[in-house]
């Protein structure tokens, strides 16, 4: 994937209007935009207005950079327009993936992010639009810090992933063979990003989103704990560990214990707010995905969907939800953060999260202080820790 580039759209204004593109670039560009909608499978009203728009903006503005690149922020607004239905009246746009369309134009989250609030202002888009894509950056931002916390925070409870077996995709022969530490990974962040998204007033704020993520370690600890392989899963190490779980005498609780107050002892969170997130959030959340069918187990203890029987079937559940909450707002599938690609596809973060709004508390502060220092130290690292879960990535 070609690297960031400073990149800048100026006005034809003043210094005449932009010069007309050669034909044979402009063919050589429509033809890779025309390819780049195949494969999106994009509707022939969103790619028309898409490429319309971009005409418009090519005669009055330089676009610098790559042309695609341009024209991907124009089919993102092309798609996330309200469009006429005979029974709804309106319905929010079109159900197309924007990390699809970005790994398609082969542009990183940076570098549309960019891109997106100079075409804003070029096409003079409507506050609501604006507010939509700014709200868009800010729960991403929130995301990838939080992923970098998540990482040294799961291999304190949970084994070291290379000492997992290597396995193909589970088929359906497949579906009752015990969870392995990646898929346990993979398995809670998204059971995590899922429910972030279901709660505006969490996903964009920092400190709600670190505590709503200990109560997914929390519930995923609970239930690694009652799995059969249970001591292939958990590290033997963990502090929070019951006192005879290394006894051979070792028999489950029949709840699984809140560690709550250990993980954000051990990592720096508030007990307080943690715990009120879980009771109020949390827990009705993932109660709904029991009644659901989408987590498989018992519902009267939220347990069991790591066994053997239930696991693929839960982990199949969620994966598909969650992708169909993501195209039906236009979010971003912060699932990104699993793949192998990910420092190409999300680009070099720099904006800084610690601003606060003069009415927080010192402790909320400094809790946003230790995760973003943290996301700076692990951000000068070149070999992520998540490369560790590369092999058996789904």
């Amino acid at each position: 994937m070609p690297g960031e580039e400073e990149d800048d759209a100026e006005s034809g204004a003043g210094g005449g209007a932009a010069a007309p593109s050669p034909p044979a670039e402009e063919g050589e560009t429509r033809q890779r935009y025309e390819e780049l909608c195949s494969s999106l499978n994009m509707d022939e009203r969103a790619r028309s207005e898409a490429w319309l728009s971009y005409q418009s903006m090519k005669r009055n503005y330089t676009l610098e950079g790559n042309d695609l690149h341009w024209l991907a922020c124009a089919l993102y607004v092309a798609c996330r327009k309200a469009i006429p239905t005979v029974s709804r009246g309106t319905a929010e746009g079109n159900y197309v993936s924007l990390t699809r369309i970005l790994r398609c134009s082969e542009q990183s989250l940076i570098e549309f992010f960019n891109k997106m609030k100079k075409w804003e202002d070029m096409a003079n888009l409507p506050s609501q639009f604006r507010e939509r894509t700014e709200r868009l950056e800010r729960n991403f931002t929130v995301s990838a810090v939080i992923f970098k916390k998540y990482e040294p925070i799961f291999q304190d409870i949970f084994r070291y992933p290379q000492e997992d077996q290597p396995r193909q995709q589970r088929g359906r022969k497949q579906r009752r063979q015990p969870c392995t530490v990646t898929e346990v990974f993979q398995f809670c962040w998204v059971l995590f990003v899922h429910a972030k998204g279901n709660f505006p007033m969490i996903s964009d704020d920092l400190v709600n989103s670190y505590h709503l993520l200990l109560c997914a370690l929390d519930l995923v600890y609970g239930n690694a704990l009652q799995c059969p392989n249970r001591k292939e899963l958990l590290n033997p190490n963990f502090k929070g560990l019951p006192e005879d779980f290394h006894s051979k005498d070792y028999k489950v609780s029949s709840d699984p214990p809140c560690i709550i107050e250990k993980l954000c002892s051990l990592h720096y969170g508030l007990v307080l707010e943690a715990k009120g997130i879980k009771e109020h959030f949390w827990k009705p959340y993932i109660r709904k995905l029991f009644d659901k069918k989408l987590l498989k187990g018992k519902d009267e203890n939220l347990t069991g969907f790591l066994d053997p029987g239930n696991f693929g079937d839960s982990f199949k559940a969620i994966n598909k939800a969650y992708e169909e909450y993501v195209l039906s707002v236009g979010n971003l599938d912060e699932r990104i953060f699993l793949g192998e690609d990910a420092d190409e596809e999300i680009g070099t973060l720099t904006r800084c999260l610690n601003t606060t709004s003069g009415m927080e508390t010192a402790e909320r502060v400094q809790v946003k202080h230790n995760l973003q220092q943290h996301f700076d130290r692990s951000k000068s690292l070149r070999i992520s820790v998540n490369s560790a879960y590369w092999p058996q990535v789904h």
